[in-house]
């Protein structure tokens, strides 16, 4: 992203801190699901061919001057780089995202796994790779990679082992889940500071796992938020961004205590509640319908909705406006116009 953009995002991901008011600014994540079928290529082209991959992040940019990108110019395969460095099987696919096959099948076979080294196991060095051969090129044309990214802990153990499987080890081998997360926990670390570590001018880390919202309140408490604390701890002088689009509503004031900076989250929570409750304590990215309305609704429904984000945050106050969660397959360029031009007319 270009150097003001990033400045834009940081002024109002901190803002909490200052006091000030700020402008609304819009931000989509966009992966793998969205930007091939964006550009008219496939997946298979999008993950292999550097210049495709370059070319499809650098022209939505362009295109869309307004929008920060997250994290921007990402370099990911899908939801397959953790899971890979533990030796999952991955199916790719022509036009979609490759999918995971679990490498646990049962409970006692956790013991014998061991955090991976990026710079060696599965598609981590391949990131690696690219991102050190891309990084120059692109500050030598104005942009910079500002954030790096990961999955949480809960998503990438529940690859490893298959949700529903991991789901009851919570309840059926608590022991062996909570080591299988402190494995996953410390990959999720070591994954985003070896990403810190070859790209010279990262200032934010962004970490998805919707699994969380999966839990009890007090299951919550005991598999996820110490988990999420230790990682977003580990980087006291980052950005720090979370992703959960699933339904947190039973754990929001909890969550928002692990130290992160950034919630993006569901359109199924109502934006004027989750201000009222955790508004004052950090930055909400959202809350417009990814698939419903920002994929197959109309500008205007787009405008609506944003505007009534806006309006529930009494002007936009503590409030990046987005999508609630990642950019869908088949959403139109003239929604995202849409979106930006809400905060334009507010």
């Amino acid at each position: 992203m270009k150097s003001e953009a990033w400045e834009r995002f940081k002024r109002v991901a901190l803002s909490k801190n200052s006091g000030e008011r700020h402008e609304v600014v819009t931000a989509l994540i966009v992966d793998s699901p969205w930007l091939p079928g964006f550009m008219g290529i496939s997946h298979i082209d999008y993950f292999t061919l550097p210049d495709q991959w370059a070319k499809a992040n650098l022209y939505i940019e362009e295109r869309f001057p307004s929008v920060i990108f997250l994290p921007g110019f990402w370099v990911e395969y899908g939801m397959a780089v953790e899971p890979s460095a533990f030796g999952c099987k991955i199916t790719w696919w022509e036009n979609s995202p490759p999918s995971m096959n679990p490498v646990i099948h049962d409970a006692s076979e956790i013991s014998r796994l061991k955090v991976p080294n990026p710079a060696t196991d599965g598609l981590m060095p391949f990131v690696l790779n690219l991102y050190r051969h891309v990084e120059k090129s692109l500050r030598e044309r104005g942009g910079h990679i500002k954030i790096v990214a990961a999955r949480g802990p809960l998503a990438i153990a529940g690859h490893l082992r298959g949700l529903t499987e991991f789901l009851m080890d919570l309840k059926l081998f608590p022991t062996e889940a909570r080591r299988l997360l402190e494995i996953t926990t410390q990959t999720t670390i070591q994954w985003l500071q070896a990403q810190i570590r070859n790209l010279p001018e990262i200032e934010g880390v962004m970490v998805l796992d919707d699994i969380v919202g999966f839990l009890s309140p007090s299951d919550y408490l005991e598999f996820a938020h110490p988990f999420l604390k230790e990682i977003f701890s580990s980087f006291p002088d980052r950005v720090r961004v979370y992703h959960n689009d699933s339904n947190i509503n039973h754990i929001l004031e909890d969550l928002s205590d692990t130290g992160f900076h950034v919630l993006n989250f569901s359109h199924n929570l109502d934006m004027g509640v989750v201000w009222q409750r955790i508004g004052n304590r950090i930055c909400l990215m959202g809350n417009v319908p990814p698939l419903e309305v920002l994929a197959k609704g109309n500008p205007e429904e787009v405008r609506s909705w944003a505007k009534a984000c806006i309006t529930k945050t009494k002007g936009g106050q503590n409030l990046i406006l987005s999508a609630g969660g990642g950019v869908s397959p088949d959403t139109p360029a003239q929604n995202i116009d849409a979106l930006v031009e809400a905060t334009e007319t507010r």
